[in-house]
């Protein structure tokens, strides 16, 4: 059984939309593209080449894979992200017919979600998400995501596309590991942990202003 390990880059209030540059994703009037440019560091490289130290395919979705297919087959193939990402397998959810140009690329078809699930379960590396907005919402809602890697920058976009979407399920996180870039991003891996263990800090025994708040609350829906 193969894994589903999300890797993304986000900002405090959620977006992860066009980190790389402001031509990358301008869709929905976003122009904060290449927001991430400025924080990086040695730290945040090493953390991402230890992401990619172990087999994986990628599973991308439609927009990021013609992002990264038009960049990686032409970076300088000594780079070892290039070299990795062109000889990796690339699963495509895209419901488009168009043909995927770069090596290695499979069409999932329109119901990715199920076509994910079947792949899940079959021998192999683990699938590695990299952006991929909308892919995620799937993949949130179906519960398919076994791990979360998130680089966390201290910056606040208002408006974009969100990591967290409204399919999101509620759900406790574990956090496995994290460490700080000099720049202040956090780097943090975070795997599923069940349902959320709830409770209250209320008195056991409401007090009249209490119980006059609730009924307002309930009055006002």
């Amino acid at each position: 059984m193969r894994k589903i390990i999300a890797a993304a880059f986000v900002s405090l209030d959620g977006v992860m939309q066009a980190p790389g540059g402001p031509e990358e994703d301008p869709t929905g009037g976003f122009t904060e593209g290449g927001w991430t440019f400025g924080y990086w560091d040695d730290a945040m490289g090493a953390w991402m080449g230890e992401s990619f130290a172990t087999p994986f395919d990628l599973l991308l979705g439609r927009k990021t894979y013609e992002i990264f297919a038009a960049h990686w087959p032409y970076a300088d193939p000594a780079n070892p992200i290039a070299k990795t990402f062109n000889a990796v397998t690339k699963y495509v959810a895209t419901s488009s017919a168009a043909p995927l140009t770069w090596a290695n690329s499979v069409n999932l078809g329109a119901d990715a979600g199920a076509a994910i699930a079947k792949l899940k379960q079959e021998d192999g590396p683990d699938l590695l998400t990299q952006g991929s907005s909308v892919l995620l919402q799937t993949l949130l809602a179906q519960g398919l995501i076994d791990e979360l890697r998130l680089m966390t920058f201290p910056v606040t976009l208002g408006h974009g596309k969100r990591l967290f979407g409204d399919g999101t399920r509620p759900g406790g996180l574990k956090l496995i590991s994290s460490r700080a870039s000099t720049t202040g991003v956090v780097m943090g891996v975070y795997q599923p942990a069940g349902a959320i263990a709830s409770g209250s800090f209320q008195h056991d025994q409401p007090s009249a202003a209490e119980v006059e708040r609730r009924a307002r609350m309930a009055r006002e829906g």
